[in-house]
């Protein structure tokens, strides 16, 4: 009897031994992937990426992948430190890049990329690749696609612009962040950083006369009824960064891996083509609804390029320190693309 019971014992602890093993294999098995866009794939450019990328995953791997949409698991500083912690596997964010990893904020220098095509290029190449090995190092996230925000834009309620002659005397609304004011009062406006929420009453009340935002964004937030006038000089390309933490990746079997990292590339492609469907179709509407929209020309380019580029990277390069060199990477990845 007592073998019997020893035996039993063993076998007992052998099967709840097995039973933890299964509980940790389920646990991570889910990828909780959260972003601060719509959920709708068809109008949202990280809605789109979130869907194909759950879609590869569960299709291919036993993985499960929950969706946080719109902001469910907080704004973007909140999720990406949830990515770092390990609390959410999978994040899709922008502008929070640069705040975990210096060197991004390169990307944001104005007038760098002359088109869509041509950032493409640079981050699905070596320069994009070098970038996410160096965050990797820096934030203990990989980066496993580069989606697009898209191309910023000037708008206002006064005047016409077409040189940056006509942003004189202009207060423009900002984010809160140095180098899109030190951009602004580099073309001759005024920079004025106003939180998100509160933008649109500033330009209702005129305490701002305009503001910068993506073709898309001003038109799903209805910021073309406030404003006259918009100036197509894309300014800023604004990437979308799509995340893994690295060490739930390596967790993973290497097959497991090779589809995850072959979802992000195309969820990466998949927000591009969401982006540029909005832009698109948003010029054609504010112009149907009485917005008036200048497309400059490449001279007319030249000259903002000209006034806004040497502040930023003076500014740019005090903020990098010994990582100033990322921003001649980037000008001689632009080049090379081009």
């Amino acid at each position: 009897m007592l073998k019997l019971g020893k035996t039993l014992s063993l076998l007992s602890g052998i099967v709840g031994l097995a039973m933890m093993s299964q509980s940790v294999q389920a646990a991570g098995e889910t990828i909780r992937f959260a972003h601060v866009d719509g959920a709708e794939w068809q109008t949202s450019k990280k809605g789109s990426a979130a869907v194909i990328f759950k879609n590869i995953v569960e299709g291919e791997t036993g993985i499960k992948v929950e969706l946080f949409p719109a902001g469910a698991l907080g704004n973007e500083g909140e999720i990406i430190q949830q990515a770092q912690e390990g609390l959410t596997q999978v994040v899709m964010v922008s502008g929070a890049m640069s705040k975990i990893c210096k060197a991004a904020q390169v990307l944001d220098i104005p007038y760098t990329f002359p088109s869509a095509t041509v950032a493409w290029e640079v981050l699905d190449g070596s320069f994009g690749q070098e970038l996410a090995a160096h965050c990797l190092e820096e934030t203990g996230l990989r980066t496993i696609g580069y989606g697009e925000t898209g191309f910023r834009n000037f708008t206002n309620g006064v005047r016409e612009v077409k040189t940056p002659a006509d942003m004189a005397g202009l207060k423009f609304r900002v984010q809160p962040i140095p180098l899109y004011v030190e951009m602004v009062k580099g073309l001759g406006a005024e920079p004025t950083p106003i939180a998100w929420s509160e933008l649109p009453n500033a330009l209702s009340t005129g305490v701002v006369d305009g503001q910068e935002n993506p073709v898309g964004t001003i038109y799903n937030n209805n910021l073309h009824k406030l404003q006259k006038y918009m100036i197509l000089d894309g300014h800023v390309y604004a990437a979308d960064f799509l995340l893994i933490n690295e060490e739930f990746l390596q967790s993973l079997t290497p097959a497991e891996q090779a589809v995850i990292k072959r979802a992000g590339k195309v969820a990466g492609a998949m927000g591009r083509a969401i982006q540029q469907f909005n832009t698109a179709e948003g010029v054609t509407k504010v112009v149907a609804e009485g917005m008036q929209v200048y497309s400059p020309t490449a001279e007319d380019l030249a000259k903002f390029k000209e006034l806004a580029q040497p502040a930023v990277k003076k500014w740019l390069a005090g903020e990098l320190g010994n990582q100033a060199n990322w921003i001649e990477k980037l000008d001689e990845a632009v080049k090379a693309a081009q």
